[in-house]
């Protein structure tokens, strides 16, 4: 048992979520299987160089199975030193924010950072949702627009993941690619 435990607070967890990068919209192709466009491609490494370089690496990795957040994934976690254990979830692919946090509170409470891959507007209604607090003005850039490539970091005081909720989280950063260019 560690040193938090004997206190009795609750542990910090963190929610990374990471919208997929810009994707292409090519014809007779469906909307799950749209791949990335150049500019997804060329901003998937910026955002896996960014979470290398700040250490924000997660205990696991949840991906929705559409294809532009499976190449986004991919892009980003070849910026990694050793990627963390990833999981497909394809309930991800058009989920809405309630859904997310279903997604999320089923996690193993031993797992302290989660990194989720995801689309909007879903991604965008659940960082909202949870954030209380936090970096002011990565509240208000990430209040205006949750872009493509977009990475919310959101710490959590908790004893597991069932226990995180709506307003209670704190916005430690949110960047972009276009942030990072």
């Amino acid at each position: 048992m560690d040193a938090s435990s004997d206190s009795g607070a609750p542990q910090r967890r963190r929610l990374i979520l990471l919208r997929h990068a810009k994707s292409a919209w090519p014809p007779d192709v469906d909307d799950h299987d749209r791949p990335l466009a150049e500019r997804g491609r060329k901003a998937a490494p910026l955002i896996g160089a960014y979470i290398a370089h700040e250490m924000l690496l997660p205990d696991l990795v949840l991906v929705s199975t559409a294809r532009r957040a499976q190449e986004t994934w991919r892009l980003v976690a070849k910026s990694l030193s050793a990627p963390p254990p990833r999981r497909d979830v394809p309930e991800l692919y058009a989920a809405s924010a309630a859904r997310m946090a279903d997604i999320i509170a089923n996690a193993d409470p031993a797992i302290r950072t989660i990194l989720l891959v995801g689309h909007n507007p879903g991604l965008e209604d659940f960082a909202q949702g949870l954030v209380g607090m936090g970096n002011s003005d990565a509240r208000r850039r990430m209040s205006e627009k949750f872009s493509t490539g977009g990475l919310a970091v959101i710490a959590f005081e908790a004893d597991s993941w069932k226990d995180i909720s709506r307003g209670h989280g704190m916005l430690e950063r949110f960047v972009t690619p276009r942030m990072l260019a």
